[in-house]
């Protein structure tokens, strides 16, 4: 049974979607793409790990869909606050044991939800599904100025709009024909989702340090899914977090053909699912 619900997070007033599968059942916090509201990419992931016996609580991050916060912005520490946020949720329900708690990111979510494991003790597992592990120094690897120049035209246009997403090659945040193929189209139908995002927001995702966080796990176990083949989200910056990563680890790739598959594509999702569902239950047992 899903259950709209609001919750505070920095006097923010941020919008979930909770499904209770039963008392003492693992439970997860989702985090998904850049621009990503509930009722898409982790909507869909979270009905199923619900099918599969996992509480879990979907939501807007803050600028996004119906929560507050300044439209169309990622405010990466901001995201953090609305996981440890997301994670107290979870954590006063009586149906939730606080010690079986994890969290599931699904491209840049991924990055996400592996700093937040890292910074946030209670999360006792995280996921991480064609996750963008992103590595300011890797991002700069072999020209560190055009790196830098990059950065200094996103603050001059900070609070400016841009597409999230354009067709036949425009300029967009998300460019390309397969972002487009997803947010563009009716496969990622949501009332509350905006065809726009701040040029802010592209600073933000270029100084993200997500792979910096794999050896802060220490012993909280972690699960990669992957497609072999992603232009958006680094096979190899995924390879590079399952092996920095020292706790308890698995790794599983997919022959997806593209990004977006792990989206909504079967068998790519129901694979990804079943593995996640069978993971969180194998590590988040009672204690």
């Amino acid at each position: 049974m899903l259950t709209h619900i609001t919750f505070d997070a920095d006097g923010l007033t941020l919008a979930g979607d909770l499904r209770v599968a039963g008392d003492g059942a693992p439970a997860v916090v989702l985090t998904g793409p850049f621009t990503g509201v509930k009722e898409q990419v982790t909507g869909g992931y979270a009905a199923r790990l619900h099918e599969r016996g996992i509480t879990t609580l979907a939501f807007d991050h803050r600028g996004f869909g119906q929560s507050q916060g300044r439209r169309a912005h990622e405010d990466g520490q901001g995201k953090l606050a609305d996981l440890r946020a997301a994670v107290s949720v979870l954590a006063a329900h009586p149906a939730v044991g606080a010690d079986r708690i994890g969290v599931v990111g699904i491209c840049l979510g991924g990055g996400y939800a592996l700093r937040a494991a890292a910074g946030d003790p209670r999360l006792r597992a995280v996921v991480g599904i064609a996750g963008a592990y992103n590595s300011p120094a890797r991002f700069a690897a072999g020209d560190l100025d055009g790196y830098r120049r990059a950065l200094a035209s996103f603050i001059d246009r900070w609070d400016e709009d841009l597409p999230a997403v354009a067709a036949g090659g425009a300029p967009a945040a998300m460019g390309g024909d397969e972002p487009f193929a997803y947010y563009g189209t009716g496969r990622s139908k949501a009332g509350h989702w905006e065809n726009r995002v701040t040029h802010g927001s592209l600073h933000a995702l270029m100084t993200f340090d997500a792979l910096g966080a794999a050896p802060l796990l220490s012993r909280t176990p972690l699960l990669v899914v992957h497609g072999r083949t992603d232009a958006y989200c680094s096979p190899e910056l995924a390879e590079a977090l399952y092996e920095q990563a020292a706790g308890p680890k698995r790794l599983l790739w997919l022959d997806a053909g593209q990004h977006i598959d792990l989206y909504d594509v079967e068998p790519y999702v129901t694979r990804a699912a079943d593995e996640t569902a069978e993971f969180l239950r194998s590590v988040l047992h009672d204690r």
